[in-house]
């Protein structure tokens, strides 16, 4: 690739800044969502409540020209709430299919982990396959098809964990910071219309900047970033080091974290690795990857892919911290 394309970038640079204005103080979040985004895969988000989760979902699926859909989930949701179901049609005699809000561009599941087993497999199927069955029939789910999913990190009562199968088919898991101070005055006072309390919550009208033709033209040129054999090496490195063999634990470093992992990631956390540090070279201006463009993606892509021991629990020991020792240990190209 001998030039970037300016243009793209510039309407990238655009879109970013159009972000900051409804999402105040949450740029790295923003940055990982559109990685995400463009690589194809889903987002799993994790924070407090009041942390605009649901505004940043909205607000980007309006500055991409995309459908929205907000599903609040709940213990007594059944998966046809999710995919729709059959509808008998008296005046034709025959059953007719009304599609649930799966189908939308961009899909925010709302408290994800309060859903039961049977509502979180049909939500595999359509994360996994870009489709949904409703009676004996697959639909194909509209593309892009782009699933963001939140989690509330405090209230744990009434929830169902993820299963592991589920947690592998979210390509990033972020965690959503409350505001820096400075940051939390400027949404304060952008609150001070006392009378339009109301509708405050709603993202404000914007325009659409990046549209699905752009999203395949910024694709096209992150596969035309370079990535060296020796990052290709490093990559399985990293990920590979997350899978200790039981056998060959005392190989270990006396007290490293990496002895608190029970299972390690899939290949799916090395293709996610290559695919996204390519998308993140891009969009900082440049046609080749760096060690730092791995680097900073590890932590969103290993998180939730790694099954820690009930000893790193007692603990306290995170999966963030693991990762950290992790790029210690792993001598970079």
């Amino acid at each position: 690739m001998e030039s970037l394309p300016t243009e793209v970038l510039q309407r990238v640079a655009a879109f970013k800044q159009q972000m900051a204005v409804s999402v105040i103080g949450q740029e790295q979040l923003i940055d990982d969502i559109l990685v995400a985004y463009i690589a194809g895969g889903h987002v799993l988000l994790e924070g407090a409540p009041g942390l605009a989760k649901t505004l940043t979902v909205r607000t980007f699926a309006e500055l991409s020209q995309l459908s929205f859909k907000r599903i609040q989930f709940t213990p007594d949701l059944l998966p046809a709430d999710l995919t729709g179901t059959l509808i008998f049609d008296s005046t034709a005699h025959r059953f007719a299919v009304r599609k649930g809000p799966l189908f939308a561009h961009v899909v925010l599941a709302d408290e994800i982990n309060r859903a039961p087993a049977k509502v979180q497999s049909a939500l595999l199927e359509a994360m996994a396959e870009g489709q949904v069955t409703i009676g004996e029939t697959s639909y194909p789910l509209p593309e892009p098809f782009f699933v963001l999913a939140t989690q509330n990190p405090i209230e744990q009562e009434g929830t169902y964990p993820l299963p592991e199968a589920e947690l592998d088919r979210f390509l990033f898991k972020l965690f959503v910071p409350y505001p820096k101070p400075a940051d939390e005055l400027v949404i304060m006072l952008k609150s001070e219309n006392i009378t339009a309390s109301v509708k405050k919550t709603q993202a404000p009208e914007t325009e659409s900047i990046l549209s699905v033709d752009m999203l395949h033209t910024i694709r096209r040129g992150a596969e035309a970033v370079r990535c060296t054999e020796g990052l290709h090496e490093y990559i399985i490195a990293l990920v590979t080091a997350t899978r200790p063999i039981i056998e060959k634990r005392e190989e270990l470093p006396r007290g490293s974290y990496l002895s608190y992992i029970t299972v390690g990631a899939s290949p799916r956390a090395s293709i996610a690795l290559y695919r996204c540090s390519k998308i993140r070279a891009f969009l900082n201006g440049r046609d080749y990857v760096l060690p730092e463009d791995i680097k900073a993606l590890a932590y969103p892509i290993l998180r939730h892919r790694l099954k820690l021991s009930y000893e790193a629990s007692a603990e306290n020991i995170s999966a963030d911290e693991i990762i950290a020792e992790l790029l210690e240990l792993i001598p970079q190209p």
